[in-house]
């Protein structure tokens, strides 16, 4: 995976090794808390687009943090194009981030469905049309989808940094 994340718990940039590495200290602190992981992707169109992705990591009941990396600028031309970009976006890092936590700490620690991909779209608005299609292919990849009002990973935690890259 390509990229850095941003925390500001932490305020450094660390490349995806380290996110892994972060997130499974996180959950080492407290092992007998409940956790979640949840990715989501927004996005800011002006001349070209800049997509933000969130992987946040909730101590369910308990607080949680998160880390966030925003992509190169690039070309979508309409708001459906922008939408399945950024689910593309969250299935990779939510795949990724999947077998890299297998790979560290092994397939019996590994909790099914608790890694969420957290879609921007939501049946109020122009991106109703869309959920089926998105949630699908969310699914299709073997992964939860959230849509909103549940999405919070994409239409808060990733909205948050697509107006004010911090880098």
């Amino acid at each position: 995976m390509k990229g850095k994340f941003f925390n500001i718990t932490l305020n450094k940039n660390l490349n995806f090794d380290e996110l892994v590495r972060e997130l499974i200290f996180y959950i080492k602190e407290d092992t007998k808390a409940k956790y979640k992981i949840v990715v989501g992707t927004d996005s800011l169109a002006q001349n070209h687009t800049q997509f933000v992705s969130a992987v946040t990591v909730l101590r369910v009941g308990r607080g949680g943090r998160y880390f966030w990396s925003k992509s190169e600028k690039e070309h979508s031309p309409n708001l459906r194009d922008r939408i399945y970009k950024e689910t593309m976006y969250s299935i990779t890092l939510a795949q990724e981030l999947k077998s890299r936590l297998k790979d560290f700490v092994g397939e019996e620690a590994f909790w099914d469905n608790e890694i969420v991909v957290h879609i921007d779209v939501g049946e109020n608005g122009p991106t109703r049309g869309l959920i089926e299609s998105v949630v699908g292919m969310v699914k299709g990849y073997g992964l939860t989808a959230a849509v909103k009002p549940e999405s919070f990973g994409a239409f808060v935690v990733a909205d948050r940094h697509v107006h004010s890259f911090a880098f």
